[in-house]
This record gives C-alpha cells, sequence and structure tokens, in this order.
C-alpha cells in the first residue's frame, strides 16, 4: 500500500503534514479562546 502513488497529490507524506498543521491549527485556536475569554466567531465580528 504504500509503495502505491497518490491520486492528485494525496500522498502518504502531504497527508502527514497536513495533519500536523490541523493539530496546530486546533491547538492555537483552543489557546486562543482560553486567554482571550472569547470564541473565534466572536474575536472575528460574527457574533
Amino acid at each position: 500500500m504504500e509503495n502505491e502513488a497518490g491520486k492528485f497529490g494525496f500522498t502518504g507524506f502531504a497527508e502527514t503534514w497536513n495533519g500536523r498543521l490541523a493539530m496546530i491549527g486546533f491547538v492555537v485556536g483552543v489557546a486562543t479562546e482560553l486567554l482571550t475569554g472569547q470564541g473565534i466567531l466572536s474575536q472575528i465580528g460574527l457574533m
């Protein structure tokens, strides 16, 4: 399975980095909410 070429850029390397960056973004979002006391939507003025 690892030797198969990914289609449309969905390679194992790309998906690994996509997952890592998504986890970092989630942690930053939660930390921002904890530090400011406001949710993401209220910070950008949607609520």
